[in-house]
């Protein structure tokens, strides 16, 4: 829907990438409103994982988007170009893509199209989320809203979505299960020549096994594909940020620091796995819980409330009742 132009900024001396749309999406009054509306929300979001907006605008009937240019391929062109990725560059990538969507989820905005093409990897293999253009205020979103355009791309959106329902937080989760997969695997899980065909896919089918398919690999990796792919949101993970604290966990459980996950080379003519990245946590800490306090506090409570009893028993020996 648009071409995309590496451009240099001559006032800020930087360079920057600058989305075109097409006439015809440019000519519509009310797709240039929404395109406004959805642009300015994104201009708001500041995250390293994130692609930064700089301007948007109308100029010379078409509309135009500025962003922050961004080195490197997209996640889908690396997928073409290494096949199967190993479950640390899974842990690596996909904690870098939960940290940014997440961060937007806690803004209130729903990507709605998270999909390789937009997650754009960095010669160092940092990850930054790219085209927020369809994302959308969770506040307008109604719960029963229905949609006459499916949002996302079909090989990667959520069953919700490919039955015309308003996208949630989870449905990114979704979309995030479908990448991890892919990464997994080399394909898709849902595979079909038309985009109705892969929306029934979505809404109807489990995904084929992952441990048929993986000669080796994580079970707990396994294990939380299965559940962000489920059907029903509230089965899944609310929000990209619960799920990239699962990840941040199982990468512990690997003995790869969250900060210092490190990807296996490929052979040196593989540019991109030469260098390592730094990480840049998440926003929020793991969620440990003491059960032993928790255990103590439930104790003190049996303990002042079995004594109810026994003071009443007290003042009625003391005090009884007249006759």
């Amino acid at each position: 829907m648009a071409f995309v132009y590496h451009a240099r900024d001559l006032m800020l001396e930087r360079d920057v990438a600058i989305k075109v749309l097409r006439e015809e999406y440019s000519k519509d009054p009310v797709f240039q409103d929404r395109f406004r509306q959805e642009a300015r929300a994104a201009a708001n979001l500041s995250h390293p994982n994130i692609v930064m907006v700089h301007d948007f605008g109308l100029d010379q009937g078409r509309l135009f988007i500025v962003m922050e240019f961004v080195p490197g391929m997209n996640l889908k062109s690396m997928i073409q170009h290494k096949g199967r990725f190993t479950t640390d560059e899974v842990l690596h990538l996909v904690i870098q893509a939960c940290a940014g969507i997440g961060y937007a989820h806690r803004a209130g905005l729903v990507h709605c199209d998270v999909k390789p093409q937009n997650l754009l990897i960095m010669p160092d293999l940092r990850l930054k989320v790219t085209d927020f253009g369809i994302a959308r205020a969770l506040s307008t979103i109604q719960p029963d809203e229905k949609m006459d355009l499916v949002w996302g791309s079909p090989q990667y959106f959520s069953p919700e979505q490919a039955a015309g329902q308003a996208p949630s937080p989870a449905s990114d989760v979704y979309s995030l299960g479908v990448i991890m997969y892919e990464m997994l695997t080399g394909s898709p899980p849902f595979v079909a020549t038309s985009a109705k065909g892969l929306a029934q896919q979505h809404v109807e089918q489990a995904p084929p096994d992952l441990g048929s398919l993986l000669s080796t690999g994580s079970p707990a990796i396994q294990q939380i594909i299965l559940k962000v792919l489920s059907k029903e949101p509230s089965l899944r993970y609310r929000t990209a940020d619960q799920l990239g604290r699962v990840l941040q966990k199982v990468a512990a459980d690997h003995g790869i620091p969250s900060n210092e996950l490190l990807l296996t080379s490929e052979p040196a003519t593989d540019a991109l796995a030469e260098k390592t990245a730094e990480m840049d946590p998440t926003e929020e800490e793991n969620i440990d819980i003491d059960w032993i306090s928790v255990v103590l506090g439930l104790l003190a409570l049996l303990m002042v409330g079995g004594l109810i009893p026994f003071w009443v028993w007290i003042y009625f020996v003391y005090n009884p009742p007249l006759r």
